[in-house]
């Protein structure tokens, strides 16, 4: 029987205590870095953080993406830091990648001006209009292709 005196209290012992559990603002995070299995496991001790993991293991993937036309082009992508698997972080290795992001806001600031240009939507709803718009534009792509 256990013997209290005044303002103490009993703190029963946990099963658990060798198991510590994660603060609340972290995370956990176990990922297979490489493409292929290791052809025999090692074990890695001594790496105290996610850059010092990255900067051992050095991640990277052979990339194939194909294209339009049907072409299909390779790169390498490597991962020095987490930040790096994400949109911008893969984008910014590949050139292929930012070409296709600069396309894509080339037509979103073509589809803005159709949307609110009044006077290129009348060019484009009438077709007397639209036939000299594209004959501009054509005439625009010749000169820019004569003076590469």
């Amino acid at each position: 029987m256990s013997i209290y005196d005044i303002g103490g209290s009993e703190v029963k012992g946990d099963a658990s205590e060798a198991m510590s559990e994660l603060p609340q603002n972290r995370t956990l995070m176990v990922e297979k870095l490489t493409k292929d299995p290791p052809i025999k496991p090692e074990v890695v001790e001594g790496l105290k953080s996610v850059d010092e993991v990255f900067e051992h293991f050095a991640p990277k993937i052979d990339m194939e993406f194909s294209d339009g036309e049907g072409g299909t082009r390779k790169e390498t992508l490597n991962f020095k830091n987490l930040g790096e698997f994400g949109i911008k972080g893969i984008t910014n290795q590949s050139e292929f990648l930012k070409n296709l992001t600069a396309q894509k806001e080339q037509n979103q600031k073509m589809i803005k001006q159709l949307k609110t240009n009044k006077l290129l939507k009348k060019a484009v709803e009438e077709e007397e209009y639209k036939a000299a718009l594209l004959n501009s534009i054509n005439a625009l792509i010749k000169e820019l292709e004569d003076n590469k």
